[in-house]
């Protein structure tokens, strides 16, 4: 299992499981790493690999609302129990980074596992390919903040976009460069033409 969004400024978080069939060919997972070291097209193209190899792959995410109901630890391993829901029953969980008691299931944390584990690698390609999607079709609908290429992290360009046209529902307002532009929008007019949001 992996996630990602977790430092985005806007948009849900990800999770993802990935179980990989146990007599899989090594060559079959060729360039199969951390999603993070990889450009997009190759991200793609072994995103639809790892899906026709997989036995089983899960999606699950939390959304903006409970991640600033919840804050953005407990929203992600609720994105991660979704995952897991979805490829049930496993044995034992490989999860990136540090343990998430939540999942009430045997695991192994660890961390950098991105990096290590090829099921887990897999899970951060699929996840990160997912979301990358979801901020792609957003991005039409709150055009200006540019989440088509940065995927709703705090760029300098989402940061001025941010400060310049308003917060819209999709951004997470318990994040501070969030909340920041709220208290200030709360004394003064909306900008023009934003997405202001009281």
């Amino acid at each position: 299992m992996d996630e990602v969004g977790r430092g985005a400024l806007a948009g849900c978080v990800v999770a993802a499981a990935v179980v990989l069939p146990p007599d899989i060919p090594l060559a079959a997972l060729a360039g199969i790493t951390d999603s993070k070291l990889l450009d997009r097209p190759r991200r793609e193209a072994l995103h639809e690999r790892i899906l026709a190899l997989a036995s089983a792959v899960g999606i699950g995410s939390a959304s903006v609302g409970e991640i600033d109901r919840l804050n953005i630890l407990r929203a992600t391993a609720l994105a991660m129990g979704r995952a897991l829901h979805r490829v049930a029953p496993v044995e034992h969980v490989l999860v990136d980074g540090l343990p998430v008691a939540e999942l009430g299931i045997t695991q192994t944390a660890i961390v950098g596992g991105d990096r290590t584990s090829l099921s887990i690698a897999a899970a951060s390609i699929v996840a990160k390919v997912t979301r990358d999607r979801w901020m792609e079709r957003l991005d039409r609908r709150f055009a200006g903040f540019g989440w088509a290429t940065n995927a709703g992290y705090g760029t300098a360009f989402h940061r001025e976009a941010l400060a310049r046209l308003g917060v819209t529902p999709l951004h997470r307002r318990s994040f501070a460069p969030v909340r920041l532009v709220v208290q200030k929008n709360l004394f003064d007019e909306p900008p023009p033409g934003g997405h202001f949001v009281e």
